[in-house]
């Protein structure tokens, strides 16, 4: 099982909308030995719902998160995963400073989520974050609907080339 997390904030806004998108992205790919998940670096959100917000989106596109339960990142969790995509630099970094620093030791590929957007592919890292839309309205969420949307074409390409192997084993 190829293992991806999105990770943000207080995982009611960007992570979870990337995490319901992927989801629906690789269902409708046959993608299948894929599980995604999402986290937030603070606690400030835990056990909350996703933004009724993101949720209008997300349902815009026939996409239910009813079901979403805002949590903390768990560092014990991280060992287990495949592909850690952070929505801005600051998670990023946060991220950075809990894989292991050995590089011979197992670790996820951790990757800005729209570093996968092809039309950002010579953009440095500091300019490749989603803001988050907490702060503003219903456009800032659908802007950040469009910026991970962009961004699935390519991580469903990087899962394909790092699940096909394995099935062959």
């Amino acid at each position: 099982m190829f293992r991806i997390m999105t990770v943000c904030t207080g995982n009611i806004c960007r992570s979870p909308m990337a995490e319901y998108m992927l989801r629906t992205a690789l269902n409708d790919a046959g993608i299948t030995d894929v599980s995604v998940e999402s986290a937030g670096t603070r606690d400030g959100e835990a056990g909350h719902g996703i933004d009724p917000r993101a949720a209008a989106v997300l349902q815009s596109h026939g996409i239910d998160a009813g079901e979403h339960v805002a949590r903390v990142l768990d560092p014990d969790s991280l060992p287990g995963m495949d592909l850690l995509l952070a929505m801005d630099q600051d998670h990023y970094a946060a991220l950075a400073k809990l894989l292991p620093a050995d590089a011979s030791a197992p670790r996820p590929e951790l990757r800005m989520m729209r570093s996968f957007d092809t039309a950002l592919s010579a953009t440095p890292l500091e300019d490749q974050g989603i803001y988050d839309p907490w702060f503003g309205d219903s456009a800032d969420f659908r802007l950040c609907w469009q910026m991970v949307n962009a961004a699935i074409p390519g991580v469903l390409d990087y899962v394909r080339a790092h699940i096909m192997p394995q099935r062959g084993n």
